[in-house]
């Protein structure tokens, strides 16, 4: 049997990591007529997570069509991506915030134990 406390300690690791994803990275994407335009916003300076949002792109099969981007005090992206023709799989919305969330997830991780 797992403890109460034990529960607690999980169910609160679990809250953390959603509020250092939430609080600190707000994510949103909305639907294009062919494509998706991805908002990823932090109010402090990320080194080195554009390269993690770009990387899961390229793994969904997303084309970059048009960026802009600001690290200097904050981070901003704000990005068209159409779906690669060649790879023949649909993806919607909800898929790309996933991928975009789990890269910040991820980076932050890295960034944390670096």
């Amino acid at each position: 049997m797992v403890s109460r406390e034990h529960k607690r300690a999980a169910l609160y690791e679990k809250l953390q990591l959603l509020r250092s994803i939430t609080n600190s990275h707000a994510v949103t994407v909305e639907t294009l007529e062919k494509g998706f335009l991805i908002n990823v916003f932090s109010e402090k300076s990320c080194p080195g997570l554009l390269v993690s949002v770009l990387e899961a792109f390229e793994d969904l099969g997303l084309n970059v069509l048009e960026a802009r981007v600001s690290c200097e005090d904050s981070f901003r992206l704000q990005a068209v991506g159409g779906e690669n023709e060649e790879e023949g799989e649909s993806i919607d919305a909800h898929a790309v915030k996933q991928a975009v969330a789990v890269a910040i997830k991820n980076w932050s991780e890295n960034t944390e134990n670096s």
